[in-house]
Parts: structure tokens; sequence; C-alpha cells
């Protein structure tokens, strides 16, 4: 039995979560039945935590983000979610909210300031601390709050989100449900504390535990910790103990529940528990809850109706490709290069970019690890903090995954953001958050990620295996992303500029050795490169050389040498083995320039691709197999690939350079020309 108190809550409010609460139950119901028929493949019930969604939704603001997961019908019904959509993102339909592409509750609608889960489960609670830096940003009195169960508090994301809510001040409720099981696994197996709430104290914040079957109690608590987070601008952790009564799906089952158990918490149903208190204090009577009940099964039904006459979905693979970036709008002043140059490092150049991008763009948001007062490991933001002040550069914890998660929930709200990873090789403690949020949210359910992840990438400097990789092709094989890799500072300023002008999420890789030791002419005004664009940095007629970063500058070096040797002797061309090359510089990797490569390849009918990443794996083989299945006929010679060794990245120079293509290139190009 749950004990209520309705503290100074007038019956209105009182019949008010009643409703709510019954809504997601008789739906529940209805779906467990059409489940058994066979009309609906897949059900994550709720029944016995609707408390927790119903109360936690009703206390919050209707424009408040809220980030739920499986279990949380009572989230979408309480705000207003029509049921004949909500049935068509069940049934895969394309007037779902995701158009056939998400299964059950993993979509999101801005319309009802709900964000979509991921099945990772950890990654939404960081989100939320982006909804919540960009209300402290426009001054905006509101909170975010972001559903977890009780398994998902192992996960690094929970403890990132936590503490970089803490670190940051930021006014977000933390929501675990804690129905005592991750799937199968009893939480005696999960965690050793006696409470999930202690774990509040360990991260500066305040936490409580309460009963999540009692309605009143979850609605009060909410509304009070809402207004703590507001008033103090901090975040909360609020663990609701309740049970899941059905299994983690209804295909698992519940065998390995005790009995007992089950039947324990039976006589704890918050539905039942919640009417039982009404009629017995005469709030409302049976008749009127049997109405209600008809009333929203009547409502079911004829939704039903028309979700099942429904035509079946047509795939439209020209509608699905289209969707994987959200358009990118040109901008007017982007467009112009001013006259005025001066000569930059590609360091320069990718710091002016940033301060003319800040200057341009008054919502973006840069972080990163020393990125303030330090400015940076590679002193690449020294001097914008005093530009642009402590609000919009911000230092963050060594939190990878917690600050990409913020990067989207800061887009959710409409604001840019721009995270420098310290090496590109940490980007792996971020990956899934850039994989599975950050590249395929426009594609889920239209929200894009206006998100710019820079990349110090790349050998030169003796870093060893984990300062140096070459991780790029990680990042082409995911839709949804862009991935640029300027070789120049010309360049490096204008896709810099461009990636921030772009709304869909950007991997910027910049190669370390290429920082301070090269430079050009760039223009000192505000300008763009389009992304998606080679560049043909030098023509010939022998052989093309398809590359970018560094070994842009390795095959100019290389045919340059050739040029000299042959200007300088009396000799033909094969003797000192001298020849011209169109050497096109990619500058993109996704989407790469097709249109260039297939010129370039008709013109010399010989190609040789160049990278510093590893050969197995690496772009250059997708990029290989391409021109092999589309411009056979026009080759007069292999495609050839030369690349670094399959090894990671050693420490000692003469092994570095070892590992690295250069030497190689030098006798794979002369072969090429002379096959």
């Amino acid at each position: 039995m749950i004990t209520y108190n309705r503290l100074n809550y007038d019956n209105e409010t009182l019949l008010a979560l009643y409703k709510a609460i019954v809504k997601p139950r008789v739906i529940e119901e209805k779906m467990l039945n059409l489940l058994r028929q066979g009309k609906i493949s897949k059900w994550f019930s709720g029944i016995g935590q609707e408390a927790i969604a119903v109360g936690a939704t009703m206390a919050l603001d209707e424009d408040e983000y809220i980030m739920p997961l499986h279990r949380n019908l009572g989230v979408f019904t309480t705000r207003n979610m029509p049921f004949l959509k909500l049935f068509n993102q069940w049934q895969g339909n394309e007037n779902g909210f995701s158009k056939g592409r998400e299964r059950s509750f993993h979509f999101g609608s801005n319309e009802h300031h709900i964000v979509g889960m991921i099945s990772h489960l950890g990654p939404q609670l960081t989100i939320a601390n982006g909804i919540a830096l960009a209300h402290q940003l426009r001054k905006e009195n509101k909170v975010a709050l972001a559903f977890t169960g009780e398994g998902g508090t192992s996960e690094g994301d929970f403890h990132e989100a936590l503490n970089v809510a803490s670190v940051w001040n930021l006014p977000v409720i933390f929501l675990i449900e804690n129905n005592g099981y991750g799937l199968s696994t009893p939480s005696a197996e999960q965690f050793r504390c006696k409470q999930l709430a202690d774990r509040a104290i360990g991260y500066g914040m305040e936490g409580i535990t309460v009963d999540g079957n009692n309605i009143i109690e979850m609605y009060d608590t909410i509304k009070g910790v809402r207004d703590y987070c507001l008033k103090n601008q901090r975040p909360y952790l609020v663990e609701c103990m309740t049970f899941r009564m059905r299994g983690h799906e209804e295909a698992s089952g519940t065998k390995y529940v005790p009995k007992e158990l089950i039947e324990e918490w039976g006589k704890k149903d918050p539905v039942t528990n919640y009417e039982n208190y009404l009629v017995a204090n005469k709030i409302i009577s049976s008749v009127e809850i049997e109405d209600i009940r008809k009333k929203i099964k009547e409502d079911i039904e004829a939704d039903l109706q028309i979700a099942f006459s429904e035509p079946p979905l047509i795939p439209n693979t020209e509608k699905e490709m289209a969707d994987v970036y959200a358009p990118v709008i040109k901008s007017e002043v982007g467009s112009r290069k001013s006259e005025v140059k001066k000569e930059m490092r590609l360091v320069d150049a990718i710091a002016e970019a940033m301060r003319q991008a800040m200057e341009k763009h008054d919502n973006l948001i840069l972080m990163g690890q020393d990125i303030a007062e330090y400015g940076g490991v590679f002193k690449i933001t020294d001097g914008l903090l005093k530009q642009f002040g402590k609000e919009r550069v911000r230092n963050t914890p060594l939190c990878e995954s917690a600050i990409v998660g913020a990067a989207l929930g800061l887009s959710i709200k409409g604001f840019k953001s721009m995270m420098e990873m310290q090496f590109a090789d940490f980007v792996t403690v971020g990956f899934n958050q850039i994989i599975n949020n950050l590249a395929k949210s426009y594609y889920r359910w239209g929200q894009n990620a206006d998100v710019v992840i820079r990349m110090p990438t790349g050998t030169g400097v003796g870093a060893g295996p984990f300062h140096s990789q070459s991780n790029e092709a990680w990042f082409t094989h995911t839709p949804g992303l862009k991935v640029v890799y300027p070789s120049t500072p010309y360049d490096a300023k204008g896709l810099l500029l461009a990636a921030f002008e772009d709304p869909n999420p950007v991997m910027y890789f910049e190669h370390k050795q290429l920082y301070r030791s090269i430079s050009g002419m760039v223009p000192e005004d505000y300008y763009t490169i389009e992304i998606g664009k080679a560049n043909l940095v030098s023509e010939g007629v022998d052989v093309s050389i398809i590359t970018y970063g560094a070994g842009v500058h390795w095959a100019m070096e290389e045919v340059g040498s050739r040029k000299s040797a042959f200007a300088n002797t009396s000799a033909d061309k094969s003797e000192v083995g001298s020849f011209s090359a169109d050497i096109l510089d990619l500058r993109t990797l996704l989407p790469f320039d097709k249109e260039a490569i297939e010129t370039t390849v008709k013109k010399t009918g010989k190609v040789i691709i160049l990278h510093e990443d590893c050969l197995t794996g690496g772009i250059g083989g997708e990029i290989a197999a391409w021109i092999s299945e589309n411009f056979f006929e026009h080759l007069d010679a292999p495609v050839m690939r030369c690349a670094s060794l399959d090894t990671p990245v050693p420490f000692a120079i003469p092994l570095e350079n070892n590992f690295l293509p250069k030497e190689r290139f030098k006798k794979m190009l002369s072969e090429l020309v002379y096959y």
C-alpha cells in the first residue's frame, strides 16, 4: 500500500494527476493486447513506473526539455503527443515522429521539448547539460531533466554528466528510476552503495530518494527540486524507488524475478493505489473513473483504426539520402575574399578563423581542456578568453563524452559549438556521442548537431602511439558527419569558417607538424571554402596523385624534385625519372569530391592515393574502389595506394620515419609512372 499526503494541493490538481497517470496505463494495456495478437512487434512496458514519468513531467514547464528512456510513455502522453502519431511511430509508419527510421521511444520532438534517446542509455544525461547551459547563457529561468535507470548509473556518461553539471553550476535534474533490475541483473550486482542518491555527495550536489510509485510525492518533489535548481543554479540528483512489473521488453519475460517480489510490488501499483485514495477521499467516484478510462479507450480505438489503414511505407532512396545532412545555407559574407592578404602559419590561420567566427556568430561557444587561460596545448585559443569571456570560452573537465553531448544540447537550443580534442587520439573517449548522437540526430528526428570538433592529428613530432594517430577514417565511414582536413593556411581558415557556417557535425582535422612548419598568404577578411570541394594544387599529364594533409606537401616535394632534376640535365625524362603530375588535395574526406577525382583520373589514366593514415581501412581504399568501379576503362595501370604501416605509431624518430609512407611513395610513384 502507498500512503498519500495531499499537502496543499487542491482537488483540481489531484484529478489532473490522475488523468495523466491513467492514460499511459490504458495505452499500455492496449499495446500488450495488440502484442499478443501479433499486431505489433515489440513493446517496452512501463507498467508500475508511471508515477515517475507523469509526476516529473507535470512538475516542469511545458517548454523545459526532458530526456526520457524506454519506460517513460507518461512523458510523451503528459506532453500531449497525439496517440495516432505515437502509434505510427511504434509501427514504423512514415507518419510517425521519425518517418519509420527509429523504433519505440528512440525519437524526439522539439515541438514537445523531448529529446530522443539512443540505446546506449548514458549519453542523454550529458545532453541535458548542454540544454541547461543554453538556458543560462540566455538568462532563461528553466531547467532540463534527464532520466536514467539504476543500471545506467554504472556508465561513464552518468559520472561525466554529473561532474560537468556540478563544476559548471548547471540547473539540471538527474532522475534515476531504480526499478531493481538492469534487464535481468539485480541491483546487488550493479552497485554497492546503499542508495544511488548518495552518489550526489561525491559530485558536490544535493540528492534525495523518493517513493517513485507515489504520484503526489513525485510531483511535489520535482517541483521543489526544480525551484532549488533555479534559485541556486545547481544540479540535483533524484532517485525514485520503483519496480518493473514486466520484462525489460515483453520477449524477455520475468522468470528471473522472485515471485514474492512481484507480488510485493504489485500491492504498490501506482495507478490502482491512487485511484483507491481518490475514491476513499471522495475526490473522484468509481463511475467517473470508468468514464475517464472509457473515453481514453475510445480515443485509442479511433486512432488505431486510422493507423492500421495507413499505406505501407514505400522506401524513397533519394529522400533517405537527402535527410542525412541538414541543408547548408550559404552566407553572402562568407563568399567574399579580401584582396588584402598577409602571411600566416597554419596555426595562425586556424586561430584567426576562430576569432572571426566568434565575432560573427554570437551564439558560438568554445569548449575544451585548457583552452581558456592557458590557450590550449598548441596555443591556438590564446587570447580568445580575454576577448569573448568565460561564458563563451570554456575550460572543461576531462570528460570528452560529456562535452560532446553538451554540444548537442547546445544545438537543440540553437547554439553553435566547437569542442577541441586536446589530441585527436583522445576522441575515442567521446566516440559513442559522435557516432550515435551527433551523426544520427538529424536523420532520426530532424535535429541537427551544429558542432565542430577540432582534431589535432598526425605524426612528425615523435609523440608515440597515443598522440600521433591519424584516425580520420574512423569517421569517414559514418553517414551524417562531415570530415575536413586542410593542408594549407589558406584552406585551414576558409574551411574552418565554413565548418562553423555548416549546421552539421564537422570533424576538423589539423596536422600538428604543419602548425608552424608551413605558411602562406591568407585573406585578412572573413571567407569560406566550400566543404566537399577538392583543390588541384598542381597540374600534370603523367599521373594523378590524390592526397590530403601532410601528403600534399610530400607529393609536391617529390614531384618538384623530379622537375628540378630534369631541368638541370640534358637527358630525357625517363633517364632522370622526371614526369608531371596532377596533385589533387581532397581537403574534404566526407563527402569527397567525386567530380574532381573523375576529372583527374580521365586525364592521366594513372592514379596513386597517398595518405598518412594506415593502409588497411584508410580512405584510400574507398577512393580506389570507387575509381575502379566507375572508370576502369580509363585506367592505364592499377590504382595504387601508399600509406603508413599497419602498426601503431612508434615513438622513436627512426621508427616513426619508417612507419610513414614518404620514402615508399617515391619508389611507388616511379613504378606507376613507367608501368
